[in-house]
């Protein structure tokens, strides 16, 4: 195993990873997960103690400068990019996806107080931004489904996580974004009406290999949900015919309803070559910009 190295996140999480094939920090190999910081109340009471919402510490220290350059912005801004929260994703981060599923079942009590608590910090935490900042737009960070549905149910997401949802989706349209983003892999299509009575009004990356289709997810709920992805992103490895054909499928029937963003469904995976890619690109671009025919 000399090619494996053992390392722990900031989180707390312990795991394994491959040595080589590492770019910025990222590797296309998933890690091995191997421990998790909170168990049962008692260690999630020691945990919470690292979750102080110190303004001095949280905030970055050129606080006032950005604010200035944000307000002469002449584009989008997000409150809280990818990776950074969501009640299921900080959940599975402390316990892991077995520990969060055992959890629901042995210990709901706990689950309640842990979501509670996390409600309460991130509502603290982005206070002085929502004040102080205008916001276009929050994105939640979750990656709770997995090729074939949910990892939760929908049952257990109307009892854990629906009223925390509505809480924070409440506080952030009551201060005026009017964006609310929900970015999970997957197929969380079991979920999306729940998403949408929590005030949810957007969705990525519309994964096409866990069988969504922007163009589906249009046709049952509307101009619900803003959508961003839905562009199968192994179309890339084909012929130029499939990835212009793909394209415009998709765009002819999702541009003219508005409420979308044409993207590869995920992250351009490796065995795409750049030909292929910067020609997926021209044809996009002479789409939004009309030229096509």
């Amino acid at each position: 195993m000399a090619n494996v190295y053992a390392l722990q996140y900031k989180m707390g999480v312990t795991h394994r990873a491959m040595k080589e094939g590492t770019v910025k920090g990222m590797r296309m190999s998933m890690d091995q997960y191997i421990d998790f910081p909170v168990k049962d109340r008692a260690s999630f009471k020691q945990w919470a103690k690292r979750f102080k919402v110190d303004i001095t510490a949280r905030y970055p220290k050129d606080w006032e400068g950005l604010v200035k350059r944000w307000g002469a912005r002449d584009c989008p801004l997000c409150l809280l990019g990818n990776g950074q929260f969501g009640f299921y994703s900080m959940l599975r981060t402390w316990m892991g996806t077995e520990g969060v599923s055992y959890i629901l079942y042995d210990d709901p009590d706990l689950v309640h107080e842990m979501l509670y608590f996390l409600a309460d910090y991130i509502i603290e935490l982005i206070d002085k931004a929502l004040r102080e900042v205008e916001i276009d737009y929050f994105n939640f960070f979750e990656d709770m489904s997995f090729k074939n549905g949910p990892l939760i149910s929908p049952e257990m997401f109307r009892k854990f996580f629906l009223p925390h949802y509505k809480r924070v989706v409440n506080h952030l349209k009551e201060n005026g974004v009017e964006l609310i983003i929900v970015d999970t892999d997957g197929n969380p299509m079991k979920l999306l009406p729940l998403f949408i009575e929590a005030g949810v009004n957007g969705l990525w990356p519309i994964e096409v290999a866990a069988g969504l289709d922007p163009i589906v997810i249009r046709k049952e709920f509307g101009n619900d949900l803003a959508l961003i992805g839905g562009i199968d992103k192994r179309i890339l490895f084909g012929s130029k015919e499939g990835i212009r054909n793909e394209v415009l499928r998709v765009l002819d029937y999702m541009l003219p309803r508005g409420g979308y963003i044409p993207t590869i469904d995920h992250a351009v995976s490796p065995e795409a070559s750049l030909e292929n890619f910067m020609y997926y690109l021209d044809i996009k671009k002479k789409v939004l910009e009309g030229k096509y025919v």
